[in-house]
């Protein structure tokens, strides 16, 4: 039996912002009230009990309703991602309302806006890799090769995420084109390319900065 499950989130655990708008809304989509997960966190955090509930209650022919597209994942990255287990699983994803809201992967149109999403996440990844290939080979231009290894930076961050988020990349090769140890790498950056408690302090430093 397929069943529609709806997942909520607000982004403030201190009671500030509430579910119901998005519960009103997954409700009139004909979500059951026992059906709908809930968190209270940033969308940026990989700690989403309420998330990791969800996809675990998730069977085949299912669908996945989310209010906005933006409650779902962290980024477009990951948002393609989760997708893309969700499709292997044969579970579907409907969102109600915003940007994203003529996706239903369900239908062929909605799997068609969804491939263009996914097709922009992946120009984005190779901007990434080019832009910072091309300061790398710029550092080793100006002799900076070799020696101890450069600390990781906010350019190089961006790679690892992207990188790290590809099942094929080798950690060992990775890092020796970052120029950083394996130990630095998995200090700000998951096994799946999830941002860790030092990028996030790295990233904001760089945004204090600007």
């Amino acid at each position: 039996m397929t069943a529609l499950i709806g997942y909520a989130r607000v982004s403030k655990a201190d009671g500030s912002q509430v579910h119901d708008l998005q519960r009103d809304a997954l409700a009139r989509a004909g979500v059951d009230a026992d059906n709908i997960y809930e968190d209270a966190a940033s969308g940026k955090k990989d700690d989403r009990p309420g998330l990791a509930a969800c996809l675990k209650a998730l069977r085949a022919r299912d669908t996945l309703v989310v209010w906005k597209l933006d409650r779902l994942g962290r980024d477009l990255r990951h948002l393609v991602n989760l997708v893309d287990d969700l499709t292997k699983r044969s579970i579907g994803l409907k969102v109600l309302a915003g940007e994203g809201a003529s996706i239903d992967t369900t239908t062929a149109n909605g799997r068609l806006v969804f491939a263009i999403f996914a097709g922009l996440a992946e120009f984005e990844r190779a901007l990434i890799v080019e832009r910072t290939k091309a300061g790398l080979e710029a550092a080793r231009a100006r002799g900076r090769n070799g020696g101890r290894p450069f600390k990781m930076t906010p350019a190089k961050l961006r790679l690892a995420r992207a990188a790290m988020g590809q099942p094929e990349t080798k950690v060992a090769d990775l890092c020796t084109e970052l120029g950083i140890t394996r130990q630095t790498l998995y200090r700000f950056v998951g096994p799946k390319g999830e941002l860790r408690a030092d990028g996030e302090k790295l990233l904001t430093r760089k945004k204090a900065k600007a």
